[in-house]
């Protein structure tokens, strides 16, 4: 099976090697037919904490890294955030 490839905005580095990533998306309620915006958080690991506030990056699913971290950041799309 592949791995999930998801793309979101950092909303928090404040951790040690770790940033939360928001992923929004975006669908129609099955019922009400309304378009409804929702957004997840994941953790995400950052080896060498260059993940800054902002920032678009990339995530993939990996193996369990800690209590809730599942996914490792692949790559920086763009630095929107706080230098």
């Amino acid at each position: 099976m592949p791995k999930k490839v998801y793309t979101g905005k950092v909303l928090s580095n404040k951790m040690d090697k770790t940033v939360v990533v928001g992923v929004s998306r975006v669908f129609k309620h099955p019922l009400y037919k309304k378009t409804v915006k929702s957004m997840s958080k994941f953790k995400a690991h950052d080896e060498g904490n260059i993940c800054k506030i902002g920032d678009q990056v990339q995530i993939i699913e990996s193996r369990p890294i800690s209590r809730d971290k599942r996914w490792q950041v692949v790559k920086i799309l763009s630095g929107g955030g706080e230098r």
